[in-house]
């Protein structure tokens, strides 16, 4: 066995592999965009325009908030507990409650 097939063998698996990585990473961002949009639509349904425009106002801000709100309202409008469409003053009190659950509170000691 030359030393060059070797090589070549052992080149080909390392592209193998990476090739496989990356089609792996594009399978879950396609799969992350379909529940992104899906979520999208979902929110679409259930609050009124002002709301929602206030909930991407909130994503540019705490995307982290926004992610929690968002999953928040789905839960709510999916068990019956709001009625539907949320409007923008409702959206406002279940924010205040998820924003006093996700809060963080920092305390520095001088």
């Amino acid at each position: 066995m030359s030393e060059g097939s070797f090589e070549d063998r052992e080149l080909e698996e390392i592209r193998r592999k990476k090739l496989e990585e990356l089609q792996k990473k594009a399978e879950l961002e396609r799969q992350a965009q379909i529940v992104a949009a899906q979520r999208r639509i979902a929110l679409k349904k259930i609050l009124t325009p002002e709301a929602l425009a206030r909930l991407d106002n909130i994503r540019v801000v705490r995307p982290e908030l926004a992610e929690a709100l968002e999953q928040q309202l789905i839960n709510l409008a999916a068990t019956g507990r709001v009625r539907v469409p949320i409007d923008e003053e409702t959206l406002k009190k279940i924010l205040e409650a998820v924003y006093s659950q996700t809060r963080r509170e920092y305390r520095f000691r001088l």
